[in-house]
């Protein structure tokens, strides 16, 4: 029962840090809402993708989805599955 109850524990913390953890490192990296912030690693890649693709960055590219997790936070599908995961982990009890 503890075992379990620990394991519970561990994987709502886990969707916790996923839910919270992921715009804030991605805006740390330089990906925000304001655009992509100058001489951070997000501008970075954002050259190497443009310069890769003749000088723009493709739609559904890494860059992309991270510039849009920056502006405008994680999608629905994304906290969907996070919040299936913690469901799924509860039911086990």
């Amino acid at each position: 029962m503890l075992d379990s109850l620990v394991t519970l524990a561990g994987a709502g913390i886990a969707a916790g840090v996923a839910f919270i953890g992921i715009p804030v490192v991605v805006g740390a990296a330089g990906f925000t809402g304001a655009g992509i912030a100058a001489g951070t690693l997000a501008a970075k890649m954002m050259s190497a993708a443009a310069i890769a693709n003749g000088g723009g960055v493709a739609a559904g590219s890494t860059v992309a989805v991270l510039q849009s997790i920056g502006a405008a936070g994680l999608p629905a599908a994304a906290k969907a599955v996070i919040v299936s995961v913690g469901a799924a982990a509860g039911a086990l009890l």
